[in-house]
């Protein structure tokens, strides 16, 4: 319609809101401009192209037409031009600042335009024509064209003409820097490799530059007291440095490499103090009790004082979890006065955690092992390796086939770690590792260390630790040392029982350590004005510093009912007490058990059963209950997972019991593996055991004969207060455990055999019904 009219004229305007994409007249700003059409024509893409020329500032007065296309109607806006001294010195001004354009633009046609700009004598078409040039906004666009005065635009045009030449100098000397350090680079990187050119030419590769850190690493290598194959392989390293440029990769990677070789203790070793009574003291000062450990870690000390030469020791140190056995790795070096270094395993799946990554890698590192020799600074100081039953396995490789190689004496003298690639003597490392439990340790990696059993401790040990160690360190660590603060006899103690379950002491100092931050913040608020206060804090006062009790006090039950026997547990926090029940199940002939039993527990239930059906006659039972009654066989607290052989005697003790109508002793517990031929078998944890018994009340336990042995690990003090009785056969625990009454007297702990009277007045257990 604009081309078909007969001045060829369009408005141009504005939106408000270009994301508008169909537009009303109250959405386009009042003030635009008039051009006249020169050119149209269509692009490639079908696009309508038109070239215009604006000649007039208008404003919009009213919308005569708004379909098809809108129509306005507008007026001219004039804008006053009268000349003066002002407005040429403005003119001049921007006419000198356009000069500078070409020099910092290299836009096509800048120099064509600037050239137009300089000679056109109107100051405003100037500055129209300058801005679009400029990088401004819709919004500052628009307001230069509703200015009203000229001198103003071309104040802001000036502005921002000068805004984008100092931004334009800016960029130009950020990209004028940039190239200059590219060619520095390029330059640096020719240089050199005319260098090692002439350098090849020469044959004399050996005559290097003795400044910077090439010499020094070469005078620290030529000093060092390195192996000779360890020697060989850091000069041919070296040399491989000095032909890189510092820009190259692979630069960083060999010289953190050497660094590495320097720093490791090839032949660096501390002098042990091997004086045994030292020793001992450094010990008891440490640990309280303990003794038959003390005594076999003295054992080997004494070996390397009469043998300097002799390979060092592997100990495995097995424990539930706050026994002190990496403490007791930390005692022994500072008792031999060696360097020590911890290493945790646990949740380790990552081979290359423990041999190191190869350098050909990214990011490639040394492994632990080498990494805390570095940091020792030592060869022979104590290694100790945690939570080695914790080492994981998954497609990355299996951490435990290389411990093998680390902890086998006649390997570990050339330890290669992946990432060092040379040789290093291991066998000066006293290694102690520690475990919880050693199911799940391989036989292979077993085999290669010396095991030392911690047991968890007695109330009365636990008391001693106490006093002795865990009250004064949390006392001296809250700062109250020398501040008036009394125990009552009973708050340990009471602490003890009502506020731990465990084998260790480790939830015993964590108490002990929240009663003094509790005491700390009492006094720390006390009003500085006022004397201090002496506190004295007694069992009845502990709910109050600690909460409420935890646990409520452990005790056997009173009675036990037809079915119904006491189990004695180990677990990896230490000793348990649990009850095995069972009940006849009419008209079914299986066997039911529950209790989150595992597998080797329910083959221990079914041998319990099979034996109790092969000796139905001889005791006095039916062989039809076995057929036409099922039995179900359940251990209590069944959320926790539960499985091992040592339950056998308690299954069948509660089966008997069933099926014979004979109640259990109350206060007996038991332990022990059963066989079909009526075998009791050794089993293992007899000290957690029979602490866990005594803790409950129970005084009276029945134990394999084969773990007599292990008496002597138990507490004088525990073991004086109970009676164990000793069996070998399953027979002789049913005697012993099952309620029998002569004269309407109870009597326990006679063993005769069953079905057939003793020797004494006392009737058999089991006889014909």
């Amino acid at each position: 319609a604009a081309m078909n009219s007969e001045d060829k004229a369009l408005v141009f305007v504005t939106q408000r809101d270009s994301e508008k994409e169909e537009p009303g007249f109250d959405d386009l700003y009042l003030i635009g401009t008039k051009a006249v059409i020169k050119q149209m024509g269509k692009t490639p893409d079908g696009h309508l192209q038109i070239l215009a020329q604006g000649i007039e500032r208008v404003v919009l007065l009213k919308m005569e037409q708004a379909e098809p296309h809108m129509i306005v109607r507008s007026r001219q806006l004039a804008l006053s031009l009268e000349s003066d001294l002002e407005l040429e010195a403005l003119h001049r001004e921007l006419v000198e600042l356009i000069g500078q354009l070409p020099e910092l633009l290299t836009t096509q046609g800048v120099v064509e335009l600037v050239a137009v700009l300089r000679a056109e004598k109107n100051p405003l078409s100037v500055a129209y024509r300058l801005v679009s040039l400029l990088n401004l906004n819709v919004e500052r666009l628009q307001g230069l064209l509703e200015q009203s005065d000229a001198k103003e635009v071309l104040r802001q045009v000036y502005g921002a003409l000068a805004h984008e030449l100092h931004i334009l100098k800016i960029r130009h000397e950020i990209a004028s820097q940039a190239q200059a350090e590219i060619g520095k680079s390029q330059r640096e990187y020719f240089l050199r490799q005319q260098l090692k050119e002439i350098q090849q030419e020469l044959g004399d590769l050996e005559t290097q530059p003795e400044d910077g850190e090439v010499g020094e690493l070469k005078a620290r290598i030529e000093k060092a007291d390195l192996p000779e194959v360890v020697k060989t392989e850091a000069t041919r390293e070296l040399k491989r440095l000095v032909k890189l440029p510092p820009a190259s990769p692979d630069h960083q990677v060999i010289r953190s490499y050497l660094e590495l070789v320097l720093e490791l203790p090839w032949n660096t070793l501390t002098e042990d103090h091997l004086d045994l009574t030292h020793v001992r003291t450094i010990l008891d000062e440490d640990h309280y009790g303990i003794q038959d450990v003390k005594e076999r870690i003295l054992e080997h000390l004494a070996v390397l004082k009469l043998n300097p030469s002799a390979k060092a020791p592997i100990l495995c140190l097995v424990g539930p979890p706050g026994v002190g056995k990496t403490s007791l790795g930390q005692s022994i070096a500072r008792a031999l006065e060696r360097k020590f270094e911890r290493l945790s395993l646990g949740g380790l799946h990552d081979e290359a955690e423990l041999r190191g990554h190869r350098r050909t890698y990214v990011g490639a590192m040394p492994g632990r092992l080498i990494q805390a020799l570095r940091r020792a600074g030592a060869k022979n100081p104590i290694l100790m390796l945690d939570e080695v039953d914790k080492v994981g396995q998954d497609f990355r490789g299996d951490p435990a086939s290389a411990l093998l190689e680390i902890l086998d004496p006649e390997q570990n003298h050339t330890f290669r770690d992946n990432y060092l690639d040379l040789p290093f003597d291991l066998s000066k490392v006293m290694f102690i590792t520690t475990a919880n439990s050693l199911d799940t340790i391989s036989r292979p990696l077993l085999d290669r260390m010396e095991t030392i059993r911690l047991g968890g401790y007695s109330h009365q040990e636990k008391l001693e630790i106490a006093n002795r160690y865990l009250w004064p360190r949390r006392l001296k660590e809250a700062g109250l040392e020398s501040k008036p603060l009394t125990l009552g006899n009973q708050v340990i103690p009471h602490i003890i029982k009502r506020y731990t379950r465990e084998a260790g002491v480790r939830q015993l100092e964590q108490m002990l350590g929240r009663l003094t931050r509790k005491v700390a913040l009492r006094l720390a608020e006390h009003p500085p004005d006022q004397p201090e206060e002496s506190l004295t804090i007694t069992q009845e006062d502990l709910p109050e510093w600690l909460g409420i009790e935890r646990f409520m006090p452990e005790e056997a039950r009173k009675t036990l009912p037809l079915g119904v026997a006491t189990g004695l547990a180990w677990t990896e926090t230490g000793g348990d007490v649990l009850y095995v029940e069972s009940a006849l199940l009419p008209g079914g002939s299986d066997l039911t058990i529950t209790g989150h039993i595992g597998d080797v527990m329910q083959e221990s239930a079914q041998a319990a059963r099979s034996y109790l059906w092969s000796r139905a006659e001889s005791l006095g039972l039916d062989i039809a209950v076995f057929k036409q009654s099922g039995m179900h066989i359940h251990v209590p607290e069944g959320a926790i997972p539960k499985d091992g052989p040592s339950a056998g005697v308690t299954m069948a003790s509660a089966l008997a019991s069933l099926l014979l109508k004979i109640p259990v002793v109350n206060d007996t517990a038991m332990t022990g593996e059963i066989g079909l031929t009526g075998l009791v078998l050794p089993v293992g944890g007899i000290k957690e055991k029979i602490l866990a018994a005594h803790r409950v009340g129970l005084r009276r336990i029945v134990l394999p004969k084969a773990n007599e042995k292990d008496l002597k690990d138990v507490p004088e003090a525990v073991r004086s207060e109970l009676t164990i009785v000793f069996v070998e056969t399953i027979d002789e625990a049913l005697e012993a455990v099952l309620l029998k009454t002569t004269d309407d007297k109870r009597e326990k702990g006679k063993v005769s055999q069953l079905g057939q009277p003793g020797e004494s007045e006392q009737k058999p257990v089991m006889g014909s019904r």
